[in-house]
């Protein structure tokens, strides 16, 4: 077996493939919601499955809070694992 082929197996472990994914949630973030909201973004912590999000903007909460649903799915497909069961936008 070569090296690759070694860590490709390792990082497909589930548990690694979620640490991994959980490290990468900041840039995950900025992909989905764009510059301008990520900038907006003062908090993104992940607690058992669930995504705590703080925005600053009142307008860009409330917009964020009825995508939720969305935001969570779209969270997983580009994790390739299922990392966050709701979002709590604040």
């Amino acid at each position: 077996m070569m090296m690759g082929e070694l860590l490709d197996e390792f990082f497909k472990r589930p548990y690694v493939a979620a640490k991994v994914a959980e490290g990468r949630l900041p840039d995950t973030w900025r992909e989905i919601v764009g510059e301008r909201a990520a900038a907006d973004t003062t908090e993104l912590r992940l607690e058992r499955h669930i995504l705590h999000v703080r925005i600053r903007s009142s307008v860009l909460r409330q917009e964020l809070f009825y995508q939720r649903e969305a935001l969570k799915e779209e969270i997983n497909r580009r994790s390739g694992v299922r990392l966050v069961n709701a979002v709590i936008i604040r």
